[in-house]
């Protein structure tokens, strides 16, 4: 008998760039153990060190167990900070003059 499989999705995206690849792995088999699997770190020239992992949307180690039908996404780092960008968007707004969605009234 066989010991059971599972499938992955490993998934990565950055500008002009969109790779999809599904892996077949062991039972009990880890984010890092789909990655590798997968070659996409060297078909793509990546340096994990700079990425971080998800499953589904939601921050994953590399040592974290993988089940059947599990998105493995590889994600870049932040360009800038989503806090202090809304802040920087309501200051704008409360500028007079400043609000894109105006409509001018005269």
């Amino acid at each position: 008998m066989t010991p059971p499989r599972i499938a992955v999705t490993v998934a990565y995206a950055a500008p002009g760039v969109e790779a999809l690849l599904v892996v077949t792995l062991p039972a009990g088999a880890t984010v890092n153990d789909a990655i590798a699997q997968s070659g996409i770190a060297a078909t793509l020239a990546l340096d994990l060190t700079q990425l971080q992992f998800a499953i589904f949307g939601q921050r994953a180690k590399g040592e974290t167990p993988l089940q059947n039908g599990d998105r493995v996404e590889l994600t870049r780092p932040l360009i800038a900070d989503p806090r202090r960008a809304r802040r920087k968007r309501a200051a704008d707004r409360s500028r007079p003059g400043s609000d894109p969605g105006a409509r001018d009234r005269g």
